[in-house]
């Protein structure tokens, strides 16, 4: 791929992830309104209290699910995005040279979201400092950044290996990793207190055993596949089916 090519995706990309991002605070701050600020609730991690005696917290809020769910709605596209990019190759389908970047591109855009607007009251966007966040007591808070921040990392790795800047065999690992890691994670991952916390834990777990499996079998075909055995491993079609689930599963979301 020559320059003009080079610079062309990535002048698409960050075009969309601009658009993308830019209407990402006028959604929050159109759902937010009417809600008390940073400063006139008690700062709880995600237990605020909706009204006096109510058991809720802002997880199980009106507000609060809308948020949710956008979150996860958004973060269910760009997993599609990653299924669709991974099933055309592992289906060897001839496309535009451009879609070997759709991978990395939703894992950056995933990526810079999470850091940023995964959890209304956190940094940066939040009443939260970037040490509370970090390393407060909120381990649902320090998931969703520890997600963001993989994310990133990933996507950068897979733009540099499909730039062809790094190609040694180890920098195949970190892909099915991610998903490995951030599958056994969702096993733990928990709302606070929510009306459908039975769901959401059934929810985490299938996704979470989807993400471990899928990872799996991309590491089967990557150990499976030598750089003299150019084709592709019949357990790159289960990875991308996986990962395409898993999007449609975040997208159906309604907890």
């Amino acid at each position: 791929m020559d320059r003009g090519l080079h610079r062309s995706c990535w002048v698409g990309f960050a075009s969309l992830v601009v658009l993308l991002l830019s209407a990402i605070p006028l959604w929050a701050q159109h759902h937010e309104q009417g809600q008390p600020s940073a400063h006139e609730e008690v700062v709880t991690g995600h237990e605020h209290p909706m009204a006096a005696g109510s058991q809720l917290g802002w997880e199980g809020s009106v507000a609060g699910v809308a948020y949710s769910k956008f979150n996860h709605h958004l973060t269910g596209m760009l997993v599609l995005i990653i299924g669709l990019s991974e099933l055309r190759h592992a289906l060897a389908m001839s496309f535009w040279a451009w879609t070997r970047f759709l991978l990395p591109g939703a894992l950056l855009a995933a990526g810079f979201f999470l850091l940023i607007w995964s959890d209304h009251n956190a940094w940066p966007i939040g009443a939260l400092s970037f040490v509370e966040t970090f390393f407060g007591s909120d381990p649902e808070i320090f998931q969703h950044k520890s997600y963001g921040l993989l994310s990133l990392t990933v996507g950068a790795i897979e733009s540099l290996r499909r730039l062809g800047q790094i190609r040694h065999a180890a920098w195949v690992a970190p892909l099915p990793l991610f998903a490995i890691i951030g599958g056994l994670m969702l096993f733990s991952h928990s709302h606070g207190i929510h009306p459908s916390a039975a769901k959401i834990a059934t929810d985490h777990a299938m996704m979470g055993t989807m993400a471990v499996t899928a990872g799996s079998s991309k590491l089967l075909s990557d150990w499976f596949r030598s750089p003299s055995h150019r084709e592709l491993s019949k357990w790159e079609l289960p990875w991308a089916v996986l990962i395409l689930l898993i999007g449609i599963q975040l997208l159906i979301y309604s907890a």
